[in-house]
C-alpha cells in the first residue's frame, strides 16, 4: 500500500502556492501595511478584520481566534480536509506531480484521496451533462431555456446539462473512466438500489454547483415532464463535498464582483441567478434548496469585509407571491448580522427576475435592485399592513405587533428612527408614546435573555491568547516585549539577526521564548539560514506542538514595533538590549546573594560571586562599546 507524499513534494506545493491567491478564493484582502494583507476571519465570526495574511512567509494568523499556519493548514481547516488530501488538492492547481513513498522507500503514484475522487467525477458527469444538452433527447431541456430568454452560450457559460431519462446513463459513463458504484453513491451522482447504482438524476435540466473555488460539488435539477414522479426542483444529496448550508450557487463567478462592488444579491433560483448576470447585476447568488443561514451569512460578510452600508450592502430579491413574502420572514430572522445593511428588492407585480428580464428586459431587473427597500422597513411595513389603520384599536394592534421588530434593532440611533417612522406610519402623531411602547419591548427581551427570545447581545471578551495556552504571558511586561522582537527578527530576518545565535535561556524570562530558542538552535541557528523565506515554514514544520506552532506563526507574521526600515544596525541594538536587561537580572540577583551571605564565614562563596558579577560588568561595558561603535 502506498505511504505517505514525499518531503520533497510537499515543500514544493508549500512554496509554489502563492498564499494570498489561494485565501483570497474565500475572503476579500485588504493591504495592512508592512506587506501584509488583512481579511474577516473565515474561522469566527467577526465585524473588525483581525485575519492577517504575510505572502512574504506565505503564513496566515488570525490575531481574533488564534488560527494560523500556511496555505496547506488553511485549506485543511476550511474545506476539513487531511493534510493528504490539502496537498493533493493544491497540487492539482498548480500542476505539480506528487509522489508517494512505498514503506520499502520505492515512490509511487497513489489513488487520490476519497474527496478528491468525488470532485473528478463530479467535473466528469458535469462534462457529460453538457454534451448530452446537445443531444436529440435534450428537446425539452432546450426548449425551457429558449423560452426564459436563455441561448446556447448562457447555458454553456453557466455550464447548464441534461440527464438523460434512462437509469443507468451517467452511471455507465463514469463506471468506464474508472470510479466504482460505492463512489457514486457516496458523491449523490448516483443511488442505491436492489439491483446496484443508478443515476439520481433523470429526464432534468441540470445546473452544476461550485464552490467558491470552481469546483462542481454537485447539481440542481429541474424536471421536464410534469407526468413523471419527484419534486419540480431536486438537489444533490447532503455528501462528503456537497454542504447546501454552505453553499451559494453563482459564487464562483460572482465572487470578485461582490468584493469589489461592495454589494451582493440572494435571488431565490437557479435561472434568476443567470438572469441578473446577463442583465448585468453580476453579483447575484443563490441558496440551493435551502433557505439562506447563518452559513450563507458570514461567507458574504468575509467577501464584504464587514462593511458598513455607506458602501456596501446585501440584497435579497423575493417573489412576490406568499412564499416569497415568508421568504422575507425567515431572512429577517436569520439575517441580524448584517443589521441596517440589509435590504428586499420586491416587484410590486409579484415578478422574480427571470420573468422580469423576459418581459420588461435587462434594466427593469437592474431598476429593481437599484431600488429595494431596507430590511427592517420592509419588515415593519409588512407587519402593520394586516391591521385596520383607519381604527384607534387596529393601530394600537398594529403598534404591539410591529414594536418588537424595531425592539430587535441593535443600533440605538437606527432603532430610534424606526420608532419615529412607526408612529408616522401607524398615524398615532405621539413619538414618546410609541418609542415607550418599543422600549417595553426591549426590557422585556433583556429580561428573558434577549430581544424576540434571542439571547442577548453580549460584549466581545478577551481573546484566546496561543501564547498564554503552556504558561503565564504578560504583553505588557516589558521584558517579554523585548525578546518578543528578539525573536521576531529571528524568524522574519534572520540575516539581521547577528549574534542570536549566542542566546542562552537564562536571556529570556518566560518558558515560550525559550522553547522558541530551543527550536531555533535546533535547527543551526540563523546563522545556518541560506533560504530566509522559507525560514519560518521550516519552523513551524519543526515546532514538536501545536501550541509551538501557533506561536511561531505569530511571531512570523507580527509586524515589528518599530519605527522605519529595520537594519543591521537597529537590529543589532535590539538583541543587544534583550542581552543588556539579561545581565543586569543576573547581576541583581548576585547582589541579592551577596547581600544575604554578608557576615557569615561562606567565604569561597562569596568570593566566586563576586567573580562572577565582574564577568557580567565587564559583558556589559563590552555591549556598550560595541553599541558606541556602530553608531
Amino acid at each position: 500500500m502506498a505511504g505517505r507524499i514525499k518531503d520533497e513534494d510537499i515543500a514544493l506545493v508549500r512554496e509554489r502556492t502563492p498564499i494570498a491567491d489561494v485565501i483570497g478564493e474565500y475572503l476579500q484582502l485588504r493591504n495592512a501595511g508592512g506587506g501584509s494583507l488583512k481579511g474577516l476571519c473565515p474561522f469566527h465570526d467577526e465585524k473588525s478584520p483581525s485575519f492577517n495574511v504575510t505572502p512574504a512567509k506565505n503564513l496566515y494568523y488570525c490575531f481574533g481566534c488564534g488560527e494560523g499556519g500556511d496555505a496547506i493548514s488553511f485549506v485543511q481547516k476550511i474545506e476539513g480536509l487531511a493534510f493528504a488530501e490539502a496537498v493533493e488538492s493544491l497540487a492539482r492547481q498548480l500542476g505539480v506531480t506528487l509522489r508517494y513513498e512505498e514503506s520499502g522507500g520505492r515512490s509511487t503514484r497513489r489513488d487520490e484521496g476519497k474527496r478528491q475522487r468525488m470532485l473528478d467525477a463530479h467535473r466528469a458527469a458535469a462534462e457529460f451533462y453538457a454534451e448530452q444538452l446537445l443531444s436529440p433527447g435534450a428537446v425539452e431541456a432546450r426548449r425551457f431555456l429558449t423560452e426564459r430568454g436563455f441561448t446556447r452560450a448562457h447555458a454553456e457559460h453557466f455550464g447548464l446539462g441534461y440527464a438523460p431519462a434512462g437509469w443507468e446513463n451517467l452511471t455507465s459513463h463514469l463506471r468506464r473512466k474508472g470510479f466504482t458504484d460505492a463512489e457514486l453513491i457516496a458523491g449523490g451522482l448516483a443511488s442505491q438500489g436492489r439491483r446496484g447504482a443508478y443515476d439520481r438524476f433523470r429526464n432534468r435540466l441540470l445546473w452544476p454547483v461550485r464552490e467558491v473555488t470552481g469546483e462542481v460539488v454537485g447539481f440542481g435539477a429541474r424536471k421536464l415532464d410534469p407526468s413523471e414522479d419527484g419534486p419540480k426542483y431536486l438537489n444533490s444529496p447532503e455528501s462528503p463535498i456537497f454542504h447546501k448550508s454552505r453553499l451559494l450557487y453563482g459564487l464562483d463567478l460572482a465572487k470578485r464582483d461582490i468584493s469589489q462592488k461592495g454589494q451582493a444579491v440572494i435571488v431565490e433560483g437557479y435561472t434568476d441567478v443567470m438572469a441578473c448576470h446577463l442583465a448585468g447585476v453580476t453579483t447575484a447568488v443563490a441558496t440551493c434548496g435551502t433557505s439562506f443561514g447563518e452559513d450563507h451569512l458570514k461567507i458574504l460578510r468575509r467577501l464584504l469585509l464587514g462593511r458598513t452600508n455607506q458602501d456596501g450592502r446585501v440584497i435579497f430579491t423575493f417573489d412576490g407571491d406568499a412564499a416569497g413574502q415568508k421568504a422575507a420572514v425567515r431572512a429577517f430572522a436569520e439575517e441580524h448580522g448584517f443589521a441596517s445593511e440589509t435590504f428586499v428588492a420586491v416587484q410590486p407585480d409579484g415578478l422574480d427576475p427571470c420573468d422580469l428580464r423576459l418581459q420588461r428586459g435587462d434594466q427593469a431587473v437592474v431598476d429593481l435592485v437599484d431600488h429595494p427597500v431596507p430590511l427592517y422597513e420592509f419588515m415593519v411595513r409588512k407587519v402593520i399592513e394586516g391591521y385596520d389603520l383607519s381604527a384607534p384599536e387596529g393601530r394600537i394592534a398594529a403598534l404591539d405587533a410591529a414594536a418588537p421588530v424595531v425592539a430587535s434593532i441593535r443600533n440605538h440611533g437606527v432603532r430610534k428612527l424606526y420608532g419615529t417612522n412607526l408612529d408616522r406610519w401607524l398615524g398615532i402623531l405621539d413619538e414618546s408614546f410609541v418609542l415607550d411602547r418599543v422600549n417595553r419591548h426591549i426590557r422585556r427581551g433583556s429580561g428573558q435573555g434577549g430581544q424576540n427570545g434571542r439571547p442577548a447581545p453580549v460584549g466581545p471578551g478577551p481573546a484566546p491568547t496561543p501564547d498564554a495556552r503552556e504558561a503565564p504571558y504578560d504583553l505588557r511586561d516589558p521584558s517579554v516585549q523585548r525578546e518578543r522582537q528578539a525573536l521576531k527578527i529571528a524568524v522574519q530576518f534572520p540575516a539581521l539577526a547577528v549574534g542570536f545565535d549566542a542566546f542562552t535561556a537564562d536571556d529570556f524570562t518566560v518558558p515560550q521564548h525559550r522553547a522558541m530558542l530551543t527550536l531555533i538552535a535546533g535547527l543551526g541557528g540563523v546563522s545556518a539560514v541560506r533560504d530566509p523565506a522559507s525560514w519560518a515554514g521550516h519552523l513551524r514544520d519543526a515546532a514538536p506542538t501545536e501550541a509551538q506552532r501557533d506561536f511561531l506563526t505569530r511571531l512570523a507574521v507580527e509586524q515589528l514595533e518599530f519605527y522605519g526600515e529595520l537594519d543591521a544596525h537597529s537590529a543589532r541594538q535590539i538583541l543587544g538590549t534583550v542581552r543588556t536587561h539579561s545581565i543586569n537580572r543576573r547581576e541583581s540577583n548576585l547582589r541579592s546573594e551577596l547581600s544575604r551571605l554578608g557576615g557569615t564565614d561562606q567565604v569561597e562563596e562569596q568570593q566566586r560571586l563576586l567573580t562572577e558579577l565582574m564577568a557580567l560588568q565587564q559583558q556589559k561595558r563590552a555591549l556598550q562599546e560595541e553599541f558606541a561603535g556602530g553608531m
